[in-house]
């Protein structure tokens, strides 16, 4: 089902607050990782990241939020150069499992725990918890102890915990993982009507790539391979097969059969 949302403006350089110029990343045992990734984000979009596994999309992440250091190139956030072990509030990253996230006894600790790191006043960490409750949906769980929610809602509270501290950009690595259909759609419809924060998604579930993103980039062997329109590049049979996807079914035209 598409979404209208309006179009980013890309030719206007204050809004950009990613930039990715040149970036290459090894490990010891692994030659290339990343070679030389360039692109921009600007606010507002919501990017999905997808291709095979091994592509470096996780890496990506984790080199953006300044976790790893860069082998080569640069990265900026709001125009200042990430530099890695320093922490930037204004980037937030939910993790494939949410139970790396979840630790505190209730799910209000959990929300509250990057707030009250920040050194804010007592009312300004509740209003941002309830405000990052309510927003994604939960705010009756906010007694419940995290180890007690199933998995969609467990999904839900560790971006609540992101949301608190007012990110400009979040980056979710695999949101749907095991997420039931109810839950699913939930985290669509959450996700479409937030336009606030720019988005990096990496998925592997391509119809909601196609229904929450308006820009996908395309990764293989630690390179961008493409980037640009979702339809245009789920629907290229040729260019998915060639890096180890397949073309989602709602882009098979119905004169085609579905299966062999």
């Amino acid at each position: 089902m598409e979404h209208s949302v309006e179009p980013v403006d890309l030719s206007d350089s204050s809004k950009i607050v990613l930039e990715v110029s040149g970036l290459s990343f090894h490990y010891p045992d692994r030659p290339s990782v990343l070679q030389d990734i360039s692109f921009e984000v600007c606010s507002g979009e919501r990017v999905g990241v997808i291709g095979p596994n091994g592509a470096g999309k996780t890496t990506l992440f984790m080199l953006i939020c300044g976790l790893f250091k860069p082998s080569s190139g640069e990265i900026r956030l709001f125009r200042k150069r990430v530099i890695p072990g320093e922490f930037c509030p204004e980037v937030g990253l939910v993790f494939q499992n949410p139970d790396d996230q979840l630790f505190c006894p209730s799910v209000e600790d959990d929300v509250a725990f990057g707030p009250r790191n920040l050194g804010l006043p007592k009312d300004e960490v509740d209003a941002r918890v309830r405000e990052a409750l309510e927003v994604t949906g939960v705010l009756d769980l906010r007694n419940r102890p995290p180890h007690h929610l199933s998995g969609g809602e467990k999904r839900l509270v560790a971006i609540a915990g992101v949301l608190a501290m007012h990110p400009r950009l979040v980056i979710y690595d695999e949101p749907t993982s095991n997420l039931d259909i109810r839950y699913r759609r939930r985290l669509i419809r959450f996700l479409q009507t937030s336009s606030q924060e720019a988005m990096l998604i990496a998925s592997h579930d391509l119809e909601f790539i196609l229904e929450v993103c308006r820009r996908v980039i395309l990764m293989d062997g630690g390179k961008i391979v493409a980037d640009g329109n979702p339809r245009e590049i789920l629907g290229n049979v040729t260019l998915m097969e060639a890096h180890g996807l397949e073309r989602p079914h709602s882009l098979v035209p119905h004169a085609e059969p579905h299966h062999n």
